[in-house]
């Protein structure tokens, strides 16, 4: 009687322990598939890092110089912030440009712009400290073979990687960009010196900045004083000192683009300059002497003291490149000389006139 009363219990339980381990088998099973598709969803779909503007999170490369149809799979995200600390100097100061596709392309303004640095007097060293921002992913991606401190900028609805024509809406949605970003420099702290990309530096300029302005800024024409705000001034070359007055100013500025939404920011500048809030802010203007910072609109008149020269007064790609070369090409001969040239001539502009 007891061992036929218990046997069916122990079958039941024997039974009962069998299908617990069968479930625990089947859901062990369904996991590990699942995990393994999520793999496989991962590997061919990756996931698109969109840049969050507002907190300007940036992409940079991890450096291995290899090509990929991914961005993504060579870079990762950091803040912008964290790319100026890297290149910034001791006294929080960067240099910093813009670039897009166009100008990007092999054998383009910015190989021309990163081999006047290597060539230039003092120059090299600078390098370190410049920050290129990119408008547009291949522009980015270029970048990031030859420099160390490119940041990828996204702005949503415009595209930004071709030649943008001087005065074109494209060209001053880009431009206004720029502004909007230089004033987030400011407010974190940096002092910046902003180049244009067709600008060749030929000597280390840090120099010949004034020690005693908040805003200064190169001309197209210089007329001798660089206190006067009525030389003819160009915003591809600027030096901005970080402080409560640049940071109301560039803010101002930036503001005033309403005002006269088909001007750029340098024509806005010429309506805003003598305005009474500039004066309110109490910003210190100076303006440099085209002799150390020259270009195509007036060439430095001395090869012996010029730190730059710009591809202004000049429309369209080819022709600043064709240029631009040309004042390399002249810089090479001059260091080669064992003395100093007494009189200056340049072989551009040729094709910017």
């Amino acid at each position: 009687m007891n061992s036929s009363s218990s046997s069916p219990s122990s079958f039941l339980d024997l039974g009962s322990a069998i299908g617990q381990k069968e479930v625990k088998r089947n859901l062990f099973l369904f996991l590990g598939l699942a995990v393994s598709c999520l793999l496989i969803y991962k590997t061919a779909y990756p996931l698109h890092q969109e840049l969050d503007v507002d907190n300007l999170s940036s992409l940079r490369p991890l450096l291995d110089h290899t090509s990929s149809s991914s961005l993504q799979t060579r870079t990762k995200s950091i803040s912008f912030r964290e790319v100026l600390e890297n290149a910034s100097t001791e006294n929080r100061t960067v240099i910093v440009t813009t670039l897009n596709q166009a100008w990007a392309e092999p054998n383009s303004l910015f190989d021309l712009f990163l081999e006047s640095f290597h060539i230039g007097q003092g120059t090299e060293k600078l390098l370190q400290h410049v920050v290129v921002v990119c408008l547009d992913t291949k522009a980015f991606d270029r970048c990031s073979q030859l420099h160390p401190n490119c940041y990828y900028l996204e702005t949503r609805g415009t595209d930004f990687s071709g030649e943008k024509l001087f005065a074109t809406p494209d060209y001053l949605k880009m431009m206004w960009r720029r502004i909007e970003l230089l004033t987030q420099v400011l407010e974190m702290g940096y002092n910046f010196i902003f180049t244009d990309a067709d600008i060749m530096w030929l000597r280390d300029p840090f120099p010949r900045l004034y020690p005693d302005g908040d805003f200064q800024m190169a001309c197209d024409r210089f007329f001798g004083d660089p206190n006067d705000s009525d030389n003819w001034v160009n915003g591809g070359f600027t030096y901005v000192k970080s402080n409560h007055r640049s940071i109301e100013f560039y803010k101002f500025w930036y503001r005033s683009r309403l005002d006269y939404p088909k001007l750029h920011d340098q024509d806005v500048f010429n309506k805003i300059k003598h305005k009474a809030l500039v004066s309110e802010i109490g910003i210190q203007m100076r303006f440099f002497d085209t002799v150390y910072f020259g270009g195509f609109c007036q060439t430095s008149r001395d090869i012996n003291l010029v730190c730059t020269m710009h591809a202004n007064c000049c429309i369209g790609l080819e022709k600043k490149l064709h240029d631009l070369n040309l004042v390399l090409d002249d810089w090479r001969k001059y260091l080669s000389l064992s003395e100093q040239v007494k009189n200056t001539t340049w072989s551009a502009p040729m094709k910017c006139t």
